[in-house]
This record gives structure tokens, sequence and C-alpha cells, in this order.
């Protein structure tokens, strides 16, 4: 009996556990339900449509962001006035009506993260002859309550001499100019075109002003859950494509149709973090690259980002081979007479650092000494500009990492570089110091070529406006720098490395260095093979009974032997193009380039060889009464062949070292990719270990084959 009692009691505990856990839920749920007050006449944010059911961009996106974050909302259309005094009130949670983000607003409300830009125009009837401000004078204009327009309009009456009226509706408004009660009214652009757009008998005859932003608000302290709700969905509707989706619905598509859905290339520099530099998964990351991509994203159009350093970025653009440059370029009067430049995005300045236990702390104590400084960079402008007045003299190197060493070891005293990058340098570990402030500040900006892509350029400023305007831009400044007052540098991706041992950064870098040795050895054996063809050819022509042969043969061999490498990559891949018009993928330039150098290598052996076989052999076929074209192939070749094998072989090695030289252009080689992880963790010394010792066990293979070769060749 029992048994059967507590059987029973422990049935009416779970029963009553159950119920109480649905009341709970029940009553978190509607806990999640947000009373949102909104306009009532303000299309095409939000309006009724003809079934009576409240539409519009706001009501879409408010309904499409609380879909995406798993709460409720009841759409309050109560006026633009009356819901921003409900929501001060609390008797509304939020408030989403077309309100334009002002630092009044923002002293009673807390907003986020803006939603839509917009811009004050003026509209007239259509049949009106004002086409100007100054034309008002003495005139009514119509304003609506509590609007951005109103406050712009209220801003200007007095200079322009014109008095106003006020409506608690958008449609009163446009009806008291449509009949001439008033001769204008001011309103929010999207706004006006969507109502012109839907047949309003009115026009506009101003250029957008006072842009701002619209955004979604909750009273000032409170509702911070529903605002960080709000912010998490705008992301993801922004991410998934749906706020386009809502806005083009209302609107149409408002990027520059110019660039729209167009791929730009564009070149960047591999070593200068915190602006350009790649992470841990080897993804280019930093200042220039996020603001290049949220540009992007915000104009519609797509980047294919080339690290391919910053001169070889520069000359690329000059010759035609990328469409852009984002690499910290300071905008200087000698650079805007070849390239037109953005609308600054950054102010830097130059300081001078030397070794951690240095004794420099000024200028006039480098006096006869040496001074490191990074090619192309505003920072060596500076310092050649006074090393005169100073007394020292500098050293270049093409990327931060070797400047930075080359003073480290005491090869130098002291290097000028741009503040924020020796900021995030010295936070990673490099052990110098900054002993001076920052001079020479110089705005950074993005570059085209002269008269060329100006629709990117447009784009470019365009976004970027809007960027600084929405808050995206200070965010992506903060992600990297900071945010005090102070300067110091924000934790990156660079901060968490790992291990900085061998073998950390042997794991941690595996794949990058992995391709990186993937890319020497295809671009070596397709360079070797057409170098071979080259070779050979070349080299038979010297051996054949024409002057004429003979002489283009040692022509080639001088000039593409005698031509250093280096000359001849950026004479294929940026040369050719600034005169031909045509661009040249950077892989293929490599392949050419090798192939005419290594190419003249292995035609002065082809040659040397045929030359070595004793004379007589040709002069006995002869006389036996074969053409000198069957002597060469079945007497000649067989036993020069073997005396070049081996040279063949160390030609091979040799072009396996020649594809250093081609990081020059961007090619994401072996040495390049040393390169971009020491940007990261300017773990130099240790990287180029790891390189070197990559190099060498191929290397040291290839000569154990050519030994084995060579032996098996012997008669």
């Amino acid at each position: 009996m029992k048994q059967k009692v507590f059987k029973f009691l422990g049935w009416v505990a779970l029963l009553f556990g159950l119920f109480f856990c649905l009341v709970q839920s029940t009553v978190t749920a509607q806990a999640k339900t947000y009373q949102i007050g909104t306009d009532v006449t303000y299309p095409p944010f939000e309006f009724a449509n003809k079934q009576n059911k409240y539409v519009g961009i706001d009501i879409d996106i408010m309904n499409a962001v609380a879909k995406e974050e798993g709460f409720k909302v009841n759409i309050k259309p109560v006026g633009f006035n009356a819901a921003v005094q409900s929501v001060q009130s609390g008797q509304l949670d939020g408030v989403i009506a077309g309100m334009t983000i002002t630092p009044e607003r923002k002293a009673k409300f807390d907003f986020g993260t803006p939603y839509y830009k917009t811009g004050v125009v003026m509209a007239v009837g259509k049949n009106s002859d004002i086409k100007s401000f100054k034309q008002l004078k003495g005139k009514r204009v119509a304003l609506k309550t509590g609007t951005a327009a109103a406050d712009y309009a209220n801003s200007i009456k007095k200079k322009y001499g014109f008095k106003t009226v006020t409506f608690d509706d958008s449609n009163n408004m446009y009806e008291d100019v449509t009949t001439g009660n008033s001769v204008a009214c001011f309103e929010d652009q999207p706004v006006m075109q969507y109502g012109i757009k839907q047949g309003l008998k009115l026009k506009i005859v101003s250029s957008p002003a006072n842009t701002g932003w619209y955004g979604f608000a909750v009273k000032k302290g409170q509702n911070t859950e529903l605002r960080k709700k709000f912010n998490q969905g705008l992301k993801k509707i922004q991410a998934n494509g749906t706020y386009d989706k809502i806005v083009g619905k209302y609107l149409g598509n408002k990027t520059n149709p110019k660039v729209k859905g167009k791929t730009f290339t564009i070149g960047t520099d591999v070593t200068f973090p915190p602006f350009e530099f790649a992470n841990k998964h080897n993804k280019y990351v930093g200042i220039d690259m996020d603001l290049i991509r949220a540009i992007a994203n915000e104009q519609g159009f797509k980047v294919k980002i080339k690290p391919v350093g910053f001169n070889a970025a520069v000359q690329a653009v000059e010759s035609g081979q990328l469409d852009g440059v984002i690499s910290r370029m300071s905008i200087t009067n000698e650079r805007k007479a070849k390239f037109d430049f953005s609308q600054p995005y950054f102010m830097s300045g130059v300081v001078m650092a030397v070794g951690k236990n240095s004794k420099i702390t000024k200028l006039s104590q480098l006096k006869g000494k040496r001074v490191a400084i990074k090619t192309g960079t505003s920072a060596a402008d500076y310092a050649n500009s006074i090393k005169k007045k100073y007394g020292f003299h500098t050293v270049t190197f093409d990327d931060s990492n070797n400047m930075y060493q080359d003073v480290t070891t005491g090869n130098s005293v002291a290097c000028f570089e741009d503040h924020p990058v020796m900021k995030y340098a010295i936070k990673q570990g490099t052990k110098l110091k900054i002993v001076t402030k920052p001079a020479e500040s110089a705005p950074y900006g993005f570059a085209v070529k002269k008269g060329h892509n100006q629709a990117l350029l447009a784009a470019f400023n365009t976004g970027l406006k809007d960027l600084k305007a929405s808050g995206t831009y200070d965010k992506i400044k903060a992600k990297y720098l900071g945010t005090d007052d102070n300067g110091s540098v924000a934790k990156t991706a660079a901060d968490d490395a790992g291990s900085r041992s061998f073998f950390g950064l042997i794991k941690q870098n595996q794949g990058a260095l992995l391709s990186g040795l993937s890319e020497t050895m295809w671009l070596t054996v397709v360079s070797i093979f057409f170098a071979t063809i080259f070779g050979v050819i070349v080299g038979l022509l010297g051996v054949v009974p024409s002057k004429f042969s003979n002489g283009l043969s040692s022509t080639l061999i001088y000039i593409f032997r005698g031509m250093p490498l280096l000359v001849l990559a950026l004479f294929i891949y940026t040369g050719i193009p600034s005169l031909t018009g045509t661009k040249i993928p950077a892989f293929i330039a490599g392949v050419v380039t090798l192939t005419f150098n290594e190419g003249a290598y292995i035609a002065a052996f082809v040659k040397g060889g045929i030359e070595a076989v004793d004379p007589g052999q040709m002069e006995a076929a002869r006389s036996l009464g074969l053409p000198f074209g069957k002597s060469m192939r079945r007497v000649i070749l067989p036993q020069g062949i073997r005396i070049m094998i081996p040279s063949f072989i160390n030609q091979f090695i040799i072009t396996l070292k020649d594809t250093s030289i081609l990081s020059i252009i961007g090619l994401l080689e072996l040495t390049q990719t040393g390169k971009i992880i020491i940007a990261r963790n300017l773990e130099g010394f240790k990287v180029w270990t790891i390189v070197a010792v990559m190099y060498l066990i191929i290397i040291t293979l290839l000569t154990w084959l050519s030994n084995w070769v060579q032996r098996r060749t012997k008669v």
C-alpha cells in the first residue's frame, strides 16, 4: 500500500513539474514579444498596403530581424512623435520609423547599428519654376514635425528668408505643396523619390544635404538586450542577402551600376601590419584589407587581392596589370602626377625607432651613422629629406622585417617607420623602441592609374563616406589599433599566434609553407621544360653551318644570360603591359622570365656540349656520306647529350633557387610565403631557417640525382 502511495505522489510531483515548466515557458515566450512603435505615413519605410497591413523597409527589416533572433514584435503605427514619446515614457520598447541618428537624440536614446543612409532634398510642384533655396525668400515651406528634414530646413530658413508650416504626416505636407499653399517641402531623399514614383506631382530640385543614417532606437539605458538582438539580426540579414532584397523590393538596387558585379584586382604590400598581413589561416587581413572589402560589399563589386609588395603593386597599376592599389600609400604631389587618389582614409606620422638598449634619443645623435629605411614609403622620404641636415646615411630594404633586423643586429643604429606600424611591431616582440614624436603627418589613399578606373575610384569614395557615417570605419581601425588615446595596438590575429618555437612555427604554418613549396616546384618544372626547348633550339643554332644562325644564337645567349633576373622579371610583368596594354598573369610572367634566363644558360652548355665532341666524329660521319642533319642527330648529339645531362640537372637546381627572385612580382612561392609569415609574427630568423632547410633538402635530393646520373652516363 505504501508503495502505491509513493508512486501516486511521484506522478503528482512529475505532473506538477511539467505544469510549472509549461507556465514558465509561456511567461518566457510572452516576455520575448516587444512593442515597437513606428510612423503611420512614411512610405517606403512604413505604410499600410491595400490589405491594410503595415509594410515597408522598416517594418520588413524589423520582422526579418525578429525572425532571425527568435523573438516577436507587435508593430504599433502611432505616428513618429507619439512613437518617440512612448518609448521615452516606457510605453513602447523601441521605435523604428526612419529615425535619423543625431547627437541630440543620442542623449535620450540608445541606437542600434545604422541600417540606412539618407539625405535631405527639397521638392516643389511639378510645374514650379523654383530651382534653388534663394528663390524661397518670403515664401512658405511645408515640413513634417520632428524629422531631420525639418531640422535642416529650420537651420537654413533665416539664411534664405522663408517661413515654415509643420504637419504631423508626410501626405498632408505633400498636399500643401501640390495645392499651392506652400511652394516647397523638405523630405528625406528615398521617401521623396518613392512618393514621386507612386504618382506624387512633385519634383526634386536640390542635391541631398545633411546626410545622415537611420537607426532603431530604445530608451537610454533600457532594453539593452533588444538593441543587442537587433544589431545581431541586422548583421545576419545583411550577410545573407535579406537586407538587400528588402531595400530592393521598395527602392530598387542602389549600388553603382558602373561597378556592380565587377571584380577588380587590387595590389597591396606583403609585410605591413597592421594595414596588410596574412593571419594564421594565410588570409590577408588588416586595416587596408578590411576597408577595401567592406567598401566592395557596400558598393556591390568584388575585389581580388594581390599581395605583390608595395613597389611591384605601384608599378603594376602604372602598367595596367592591376586596377588599383591600397597599401598605406601616402598621397604626395609626385604621386598625383601618375595616380588618381581617393579621399584620404588614414592619417599617419613618421617616428624613429632604435634598439631596445640604444642610448640614441634624438635625431642629432645620428651624425655619421647608418639608418635603415623601407623603399617607397613616406618614412623613407622623410628620412632622406633630413639626412643631410643631421649627417647620417641610409640603407634601404624591400620589407619592414629586414629593416627591423638591420637595427636589432646593430648594422644600423635606427630606422624610420609609420607610427602605427612601429607600435604594432614592438607589440609583436620586435626589440626596438620609439624615441621621437610622430612627424611629417601624411594621409593614406587608395590609388588608380591616372585617368583610369574612375568608376572604381568614385565607388571607393562613396563607400568610404558611408562606412565612416555608419561607424564601420571606426570599428575596423579599433580592431587593429585599439581605441585608447595613446594609440596602443589592439590584439590581432598575430597576438595569439601560438608557440614561437621552430616546431610551433612549422605546425602553425605548415599549410602555407607546403603551398609555397608546391608553387615553387610547379614553377620550376614548367619553366625548366620550356627553358630546355628554348635552350636546345638556341644552342643548336650556334653550331649549324650558318653565320646568321651562329650570330643569332650568340646574341640571345648574351642578352638573356647577361640581364639580371630581377630586371627581366619586372620588364616582362610591368614593362611589356605598359607598351601593349595587355595584362600578363604573374605566373606566366614568371615562367617566361625563367624560360629566357635559364634557357640562355642551357643554350650555352648545349652549344658547349656539342662542340666538346671530337670534331673528327663529324668529319668521319660526313665522309661516309651522311648529311649534316643526320650526322648531328645520330653521331654528335648522342655523345653530346651524355656530356650535357649533369649540367641539365644542375640547371634544374639553379632554376629552383631562382624562383625566389620572382617574389618581386607577387608569386606566392616559398620565399614570398616566408615573408608573409614573418609579417605576422616577426620571427625572421626562425622562419628563414625553416625556409632555408626546405630549400636545402630539395637541392640535396637533386644533387644526389645529378651525381647518380653522372655515374651512370660515364663510359
